[in-house]
């Protein structure tokens, strides 16, 4: 078995006219948690979408395992065990958390259906989704709304969770309620690539690093190694941890 869970070999992706992945090569290790830095604009968000095939590499490969996921339809995608959780969360405002996370279980024809020990381990690692359960989720606050789209990712069993910004907008005392739930996903074997600015945060969490800069992976390697570099950190962000 590879330890890497998945890679990206050049991929290039179009959006329209506008060319915004420019040969990306990146590696995600299996049961670690990765972070995605980089510059606004430098191509994170859509590395994640390209992954889940909600945008196709015009060239280039995307690996998942030993399986080559990069011509799939996101539905194809998501049946193989990977979930994406995405900056604007993706909440159904006019449904309930409990209709919400119905959605996401799609093996499940009601409430009742979903794994009870699953859905006990998803109140104690969000208990806001528990006590609002039967409220419309759009009443929600930011990061109660975050728990909830997380939450939805992990109703099923996962492999691979893709993780765009979820520290974003939230409160200190929220961010570290965060932070806590993603180290007992990652102590569970689920493996996190995670685009995230809250520099505490990757700190805090990241096994591994990949730094994009224009559409490339400019940096890659340990976590530890790069938080320790400040003239790396410099060049690479403009800032130092």
């Amino acid at each position: 078995m590879s330890t890497n869970l998945l890679s990206l070999e050049g991929v290039q992706t179009h959006i329209g006219a506008y060319h915004i992945l420019h040969g990306v090569d990146l590696v995600v290790p299996r049961g670690q948690l990765t972070m995605l830095l980089g510059r606004n604009g430098a191509g994170k968000t859509t590395t994640l979408r390209t992954i889940m095939g909600l945008w196709h590499a015009s060239q280039g490969r995307v690996r998942f395992g030993e399986r080559d996921i990069t011509a799939m339809h996101t539905p194809q995608i998501a049946e193989l065990g990977i979930a994406y959780v995405p900056e604007n969360m993706g909440i159904f405002s006019d449904l309930t958390v409990k209709e919400n996370m119905l959605l996401a279980a799609r093996g499940a024809r009601s409430a009742a259906e979903i794994d009870d020990t699953r859905l006990k381990w998803i109140f104690k690692l969000f208990p806001a989704v528990e006590k609002f359960w039967n409220h419309p989720a759009g009443k929600l606050s930011g990061g109660q709304k975050q728990m909830l789209a997380v939450s939805r990712a992990i109703v099923e069993p996962r492999e691979l969770l893709l993780i765009d910004e979820p520290s974003k907008g939230l409160a200190p005392v929220m961010i570290n309620n965060m932070i806590d739930a993603f180290a007992e996903l990652k102590a569970s074997g689920v493996t996190i690539l995670l685009v995230e600015q809250n520099i505490n945060f990757a700190q805090r969490l990241g096994d591994t690093v990949a730094v994009m800069d224009n559409g490339r992976v400019v940096h890659s390697g340990s976590m530890a190694a790069f938080s320790a570099d400040a003239q790396l950190q410099q060049s690479l962000l403009g800032l130092a941890l």
